[in-house]
């Protein structure tokens, strides 16, 4: 398809910019938000005549249901905490945080799976050590909470990994597109490039994973319902092999010393802890600090 440069910097930057409305309005109004995902897996009838293949269906089924259902919960349930009802507090478990660390892991593993079976072996190297750099809700005599519900409005979903875990995924969630199907690189940069933007916008790492999730769920419910990415930002003629190559090469050579220093860092942590950002996960003890709560979680940590 024979699209002008000038679309392309149009209906991307507009998009990029769309997604960072989204994701702002989406953190402010947790109620509505979480409304509007459990209505959205309504048009599952309509998914089957645009998903194709096992991995299409994976990422659809493993990305919208737990945005609609335990994330949506999960905020819902914080922005309530001195309710005592059943369901909202079945849904300030730990179980959440849990969930939300395999629901990441999945969707990593899912692409890393796809990149060995296309050969494409350096970013799926990559992946992996992705997956197994991504830091645990709360580590056994470790001191601090790395995946958070918010106690305080509006009770985000926040991730402390670091900066540069933040970047890899990008670049390297990047380089999986565009080898595994290039005609919607272009939109899925977008989608990447507003998540990586949003949270050093706002100067907190820590809001990376929600303006991923809603950044990728919205685009992925799209996708699902109806095809309106080809006709404005197709870029199926961007399709370079030794490009993708050399981009999963870079991604290895960077990934590789982040995986030492990672390891390094928590090897020589006295309670065992990986590294963090600026912004310090917050303490256990203070978390849940005067709750019902507090010693039973702190004695199951």
């Amino acid at each position: 398809m024979d699209i002008p440069v000038w679309q392309y910097v149009v209906s991307m930057s507009g998009y990029i910019v769309f997604l960072l409305v989204l994701v702002e309005g989406m953190r402010r109004t947790p109620r509505l938000t979480a409304a509007f995902w459990l209505l959205s897996l309504l048009t599952a009838p309509l998914w089957a005549d645009n998903l194709d293949g096992w991995f299409r269906w994976a990422k659809t089924v493993s990305v919208l249901i737990p945005t609609a259902i335990v994330v949506g919960g999960a905020r819902i349930a914080y922005l309530y905490y001195d309710n005592p009802n059943r369901v909202l507090a079945f849904f300030r478990g730990d179980w959440v945080l849990k969930v939300l660390y395999a629901v990441l892991f999945l969707n990593i593993a899912e692409a890393t799976a796809k990149d060995f079976a296309t050969a494409n072996y350096f970013n799926a190297i990559c992946g992996v050590i992705l997956c197994i750099t991504i830091p645990f809700p709360r580590y056994k005599n470790g001191q601090r909470m790395y995946w958070v519900i918010g106690r305080d409005k509006p009770n985000d979903l926040l991730f402390y990994s670091t900066a540069a875990w933040n970047f890899l995924y990008t670049t390297w969630n990047l380089a999986f597109v565009f080898g595994e199907n290039p005609g919607y690189f272009a939109s899925s940069f977008c989608i990447l490039m507003a998540a990586e933007l949003y949270p050093i916008i706002k100067g907190r790492p820590e809001l990376y994973i929600i303006a991923r999730v809603y950044t990728l769920a919205f685009h992925i419910l799209v996708r699902a319902n109806a095809d309106i990415f080809t006709p404005v930002m197709d870029s199926s003629s961007w399709a370079n092999d030794t490009v993708l190559w050399a981009w999963g090469a870079i991604n290895l050579c960077l990934h590789v010393p982040f995986a030492i220093w990672y390891f390094n860092k928590q090897r020589t942590s006295p309670t065992g802890e990986p590294p963090t950002g600026d912004n310090e996960p917050p303490m256990l003890n203070e978390y849940y600090k005067d709750t019902p709560e507090k010693q039973q979680r702190l004695t199951t940590a």
